[in-house]
């Protein structure tokens, strides 16, 4: 920028000239800079008249002449007369002057000194500095998703400085790719992720480790992705080794991951070039979760998916000399496949999937066997066949008891006699042992709470009606601490009971507003009653 002695001494058009000169290098508007010059002029002037002056400072826009005033108070009594004036002497200037109104006196042109010029070049830099930022903020804050190009302009601490033409942003040490290597003068593509206002000004940030950073590598790649016949629906990465992408053809007739491979892997070997080699899985994307999973633990082969759409989980059971591949190095394969999909997944071999299988179906037959009072054959035909509770037993239609082999429907009856005598058996202990926890009945009639849920609520200190009314949803149902979690209760059913056992807050509320009303009613009454009365005496 201009040196601001120069700025501040230059005459005329001169000032003008220094203005546009300014304006051009940072690539802002030469009437900021003229206004940051007139304040620092005015700076100055009021170091050399007195601080407690109010000085204006204007530069004429055609001819660049620098005008000097000092404001003045209207007054009837001068008590300052730095800031005030007499009204006879206003009126002698302004025949229309009146007390409260501001005179402008003329004052000469000065001659700036060395502490002056300083302090106007302070004023000017620091005003042309706001500027430039102000001008980046607006620039730069609706271009957060784009890919840009700068040059490194220094390297601090793992933080690089990126001068981008037109601005400077910052690529921080944890967006940066690992084991990257740049020096000062290098050029680099990264993501545009934030631009903020920050105490130091507007900050553009940059990331080279951003998800989307690869997903735009791979538009400006495959001409496909950009005209919007493919579709990139998820990426997950694991920056500077290893990533996922899945993508989708809306054209049948053009393979997605052939597209974005290119010939002989030209146009997946750009991109991997630019995050430095890179490992990169194209993944055709498909709507079935199940099959999408499939495809996103490739290489791995996968034998059977269990979905839990509830709780976003898969199980996967893959063969036991695939156990490896499939978590990938230190987990990487499996981890990355849930941020595709962004389900969690469990992996289990077949062998660890046959043993939960084998031990599952023990419990439920020892189960049935206790609750039922039937032999270990007739208990395994029922585990075998779907049935997990004795509730399933008691309360499914005979016909389809009375269809499993080996069963009649005279047998189907007594099995769910002796299921509904266990459950009525097992409710009274569960009754018995709520009292004593003290759980109110208040609670207790509360509809979808079953005597079971009672006990657990009980024994966690939930007694009453508020107590239970004051949780949250998740603090019955989240599969690792909810007070309920045991009894397979959803979302939905937890929130309405909620609901439910808070209800009478709203009607204590109406019954109190009624009874407010009703005061306020009786109030009026016994007034007009004492008004007539008064009237009538």
């Amino acid at each position: 920028m201009a040196d601001a002695q120069t700025v501040v001494g230059a005459n005329r058009l001169e000032l003008l000239q220094i203005a546009d000169a300014v304006a051009r290098e940072k690539s802002i508007d030469a009437e900021i800079v003229i206004e940051a010059m007139e304040e620092a002029i005015q700076k100055a002037a009021r170091s050399k008249y007195g601080m407690e002056n109010e000085i204006r400072a204007e530069i004429d826009r055609k001819s660049g002449n620098i005008g000097l005033s000092r404001l003045l108070d209207v007054v009837e009594a001068v008590e300052n007369p730095a800031t005030e004036i007499l009204l006879r002497e206003a009126q002698g200037r302004n025949p229309d002057a009146r007390v409260g109104d501001l005179i402008s006196e003329a004052l000469p042109p000065i001659d700036f000194g060395r502490i002056a010029t300083q302090t106007a070049k302070q004023v000017i830099v620091q005003k042309v500095r706001e500027a430039e930022r102000a001008r980046q903020f607006e620039e730069y804050k609706d271009r957060i998703g784009e890919v840009v190009n700068g040059v490194v302009k220094r390297v601090e601490y793992g933080n690089v400085l990126v001068d981008m033409g037109r601005a400077e942003a910052i690529v921080r040490r944890d967006e940066a790719l690992p084991r990257e290597s740049l020096r000062q003068g290098d050029r680099i593509r990264a993501y545009i992720f934030d631009v903020r206002e920050e105490q130091r000004g507007p900050q553009i940030f940059l990331s080279r480790t951003h998800p989307q950073f690869m997903a735009k590598l791979f538009t400006q790649e495959v001409p496909e992705i950009y005209d919007g016949i493919i579709e990139i629906k998820a990426v997950a990465r694991d920056p500077g080794s290893r990533a996922k992408i899945a993508v989708f053809s809306n054209d049948s007739s053009i393979d997605p991951v052939g597209a974005c491979v290119g010939m002989r892997g030209s146009r997946v070997q750009a991109v991997v070039n630019e995050l430095q080699g890179e490992k990169i899985d194209i993944i055709q994307w498909v709507a079935d979760p199940a099959a999408f999973l499939v495809n996103g633990l490739a290489p791995a082969e996968v034998v059977k998916v269990v979905m839990d759409e509830e709780a976003q989980k898969f199980e996967v059971v893959v063969p036991d000399e695939m156990l490896s591949l499939a978590i990938g190095r230190r987990g990487q394969n499996v981890r990355l496949a849930s941020q595709l999909t962004g389900w969690e997944i469990d992996i289990l071999t077949e062998e660890e999937e046959s043993e939960r299988r084998q031990e599952e179906l023990r419990l439920r037959s020892e189960l049935f066997i206790e609750a039922l009072v039937i032999d270990e054959m007739m208990a395994q035909l029922l585990a075998t066949e779907g049935f997990t509770s004795v509730e399933e037993v008691a309360f499914v239609e005979i016909e389809e008891l009375a269809t499993l082999e080996g069963f009649d429907e005279d047998l189907a009856e007594a099995l769910q006699q002796r299921a509904n005598d266990y459950l009525e058996a097992r409710d009274a202990e569960f009754d018995a042992k709520r009292a004593e926890l003290g759980v109110t009945e208040e609670l207790a009639t509360l509809e979808g709470l079953t005597p079971g849920m009672l006990v657990a609520l009980g024994e966690n200190g939930i007694k009453e009606l508020d107590d239970f009314a004051e949780l949250a949803t998740d603090e019955l149902v989240d599969p690792g601490d909810g007070l309920l979690r045991d009894f397979d209760l959803d979302e939905e059913s937890a929130s309405a009971m909620i609901m439910a056992a808070r209800a009478h807050w709203f009607e204590d509320e109406d019954k109190a507003a009624e009874a407010a009303k009703a005061d306020d009613a009786e109030g009026a009454e016994a007034a007009e009653n004492a008004e007539t009365t008064e009237v009538e005496a």
